[in-house]
């Protein structure tokens, strides 16, 4: 798969509230592809996650 493919699992697995696995979706897509758009929605899923879900988010 590419980092493209991973970046878009990572939309479908957030829109659906799954944030754990977007979030896994979107750290393998920036691992392939530093200039991935993943990058950034991994940054914003993190600052979502650490001021709403403190318990959910073990980083």
């Amino acid at each position: 798969m590419s980092a493209e493919e991973y970046y878009q699992l990572g939309n479908e697995a957030r829109k659906k509230g799954l944030w754990h696995e977007a979030i896994n979706h979107y750290i393998k897509a920036a691992e392939m592809d530093p200039d991935s758009p993943a990058v950034e929605a991994k940054k914003m899923l993190d600052d979502i996650m650490s001021f709403y879900c403190k318990d959910m988010y073990n980083p």
